[in-house]
């Protein structure tokens, strides 16, 4: 499934480099007998501005989760210091037994709004950027880096678009590539920042079949979203949060009409129904800008 022939443009470091810092290449060793993730009473603060307050909880390898909230409740905020490119103001966060910022097992795919489209690289060069920190800024890719990559693309059932320019690409086309990007990172835990929003139900669909198949594959994840409907329907475990964890667990449990009131406020609304109370929140789509959502 490699490329032949196919050199890896090695000016993209460079403008990786000035636009997104040096990346570590050590990383540390995993602890088998510790959780994938664990939260200790976990607190960020923006300038004055409480965004995740007292968080504890463990994940372990091979789980699928919801992360829900309305917008700016922290959800962001969650991936980044999971991620390590937030330092906790307060809190102890491990994986699998160590500091976040030493492991390059995490990948993060942020909101699509948070990402610069008119970066001048293919599809292919931009999944490769997955490889960096295990192949150094120097050294060129090898053909086991350019078969992984292949391999990621076909995953994701884009190497037909290979060598298509990103800015080329539709919403779901993008979205798709930077999980393939983090899958040639051979990440072990699979961060995604509000991956359905803007999307039509056909890239939805395609993202969810990528999921099930992480799901085999034992790759934990977690996507964050506000819609409750897809995280009932399509997770097994949710974790509802505003600013607090308002609850852990099944969704079943976890979204009950006092945590949900309490997460959406003024937002949600409930409506008696032949079924039961049906949730219905009056938020429209996320505010990009926030930098605690």
């Amino acid at each position: 499934m490699a490329i032949k022939n196919r050199d890896f443009d090695l000016s993209i470091f460079d403008k990786m480099r000035s636009s997104s810092g040096v990346f570590p290449m050590k990383h540390l060793p995993h602890q088998p007998n510790k959780p994938l993730l664990k939260f200790e009473e976990v607190s960020v603060n923006y300038d004055g501005t409480m965004a995740l307050a007292d968080f504890s909880f463990e994940i372990h390898s091979g789980e699928q989760i919801a992360v829900i909230g309305p917008n700016g409740a922290g959800k962001s905020t969650l991936f980044k210091v999971i991620a390590g490119l937030t330092q906790p103001s307060s809190g102890r966060v491990q994986i699998y037994g160590s500091e976040p910022s030493g492991h390059i097992c995490v990948g993060y795919v942020p909101q699509r709004a948070h990402v610069d489209w008119s970066f001048p690289a293919n599809v292919f060069d931009v999944v490769m950027m997955g490889r960096v920190r295990k192949i150094g800024i120097i050294k060129p890719p090898s053909t086991k880096d350019r078969t992984t990559v292949m391999e990621a693309l076909e995953i994701v059932q884009m190497t037909h678009l290979a060598k298509r320019q990103i800015n080329e690409l539709s919403g779901g086309q993008q979205q798709r590539v930077f999980i393939a990007r983090a899958l040639a990172q051979e990440a072990e835990l699979l961060l995604l920042d509000e991956p359905f929003s803007g999307l039509d139900i056909t890239s939805l669909n395609q993202i969810f079949k990528i999921l099930e198949n992480l799901d085999q594959s034992k790759i934990t994840t977690l996507v964050s979203l506000h819609d409750l409907n897809l995280a009932r329907e399509h997770f097994k475990k949710v974790m509802l949060i505003n600013e607090k964890l308002l609850g852990f667990g099944n969704p079943k449990e976890v979204f009950s009409s006092e945590a949900l009131a309490d997460a959406f406020r003024s937002h949600l609304h409930f409506v008696d129904t032949n079924d039961g109370q049906l949730a219905v929140s009056d938020m429209c789509c996320p505010d990009e800008d926030d930098p605690n959502d």
